[in-house]
């Protein structure tokens, strides 16, 4: 347990981990002891000074640890996953979405040169280490689409480019209000060049040479770290407007409910929001899905709405 690095693809969270929890509790422990003895494990995870939320999260780490000494051949098997240790479980919360009238007061309490981020995270959906890593050649006005290739990732001061979340790059619609809150804020703070490695730096698996991209999103021409920005920014916007709690991700959320209410299926949606598969985007979203009841009324009744009374599919087609 003492010789275990963070994977720093999963950033400080681990590391906070690992030194307020984790190391304290079991760090003296031999490995092939935890094995041998699953109920340590055990009632290390009932004595966390914590919820479920945030235990569930240290627990996923330590049986992440646990299944790199299993591939290094160090353990036989993995004592969380035995029958002796009850995993803390993520309690199931429903997303409730901000409403645009909020977001709108937090976009508002925001610095100038920054406010169109909420733009790109509630018109299209994007991470925040996605919308740091914006580039001015990503924005597509006459395509009418953005080309997301890219994310700023960062451990304490350390920042560089990367894919973004799964190594996958995908389109998303460009809205005319999105564009033009793009364009305005292009032409009042121009694209600073930024560089940066790509890849983390100083890891030998993932060696970081130069990049160099066009930012939408900076501060004084240098990358904006996500921690700054929160801290200084966000945090006092969303206290401003009354809000006690959550992330520029809330803004995502947002984008998620209002294309699903506006009728865009799972799969597209998954596509969009950069989701490795469709089951997860229903995973999250399926209680702001419009249920089937409520489709089928809204389709009869415009049917109703007709200049000369109900028409049915077959007729329209027809002309008739």
């Amino acid at each position: 347990m003492r010789n275990f690095h963070a994977d720093s693809s999963r950033g400080e969270q681990i590391r906070r981990q690992l030194k307020l929890h984790i190391l304290p509790g079991l760090g003296g422990e031999m490995l092939s002891q935890l094995c041998q003895r699953p109920s340590m494990v055990e009632a290390f995870f009932k004595g966390l000074p914590m919820g479920a939320a945030g235990a569930s999260q240290v627990a996923v780490t330590l049986s992440a640890i646990f299944g790199a000494a299993i591939d290094d051949g160090l353990i036989p098997r993995n004592p969380c996953k035995t029958k002796v240790v009850h995993m803390p479980v993520q309690p199931a919360r429903k997303i409730v979405p901000w409403t645009p009238a909020q977001i709108s007061e937090i976009r508002a309490g925001l610095p100038a040169q920054w406010r169109a981020m909420a733009d790109c995270g509630a018109g299209l959906g994007l991470r925040q280490g996605e919308i740091l890593g914006l580039a001015a050649d990503s924005v597509g006005f006459l395509q009418r689409r953005v080309r997301v290739v890219r994310q700023i990732r960062h451990i304490g001061g350390r920042m560089w480019f990367g894919l973004p979340k799964e190594d996958k790059e995908r389109d998303v619609p460009l809205p005319g209000w999105v564009a033009d809150a793009l364009s305005a804020h292009i032409a009042a703070y121009p694209p600073a060049e930024v560089t940066l490695p790509w890849n983390e730096p100083d890891n030998p698996r993932r060696h970081g040479k130069p990049f160099t991209a066009a930012l939408l999103f900076t501060k004084s021409g240098g990358a904006l770290n996500r921690s700054t920005f929160n801290t200084t920014a966000w945090r006092a916007a969303r206290n401003a407007a009354g809000i006690s709690e959550g992330g520029l991700h809330q803004l995502r959320h947002f984008y998620a409910s209002a294309l699903l209410a506006g009728g865009v299926d799972i799969k597209a949606l998954s596509v969009y929001l950069g989701h490795h598969d469709p089951a997860v985007t229903l995973r999250i979203y399926a209680h702001l899905m419009p249920s089937a009841e409520g489709r089928a009324l809204r389709a009869i009744e415009a049917a109703f709405e007709e200049a000369d009374g109900p028409v049915t599919a077959p007729e329209r087609e027809s002309g008739t």
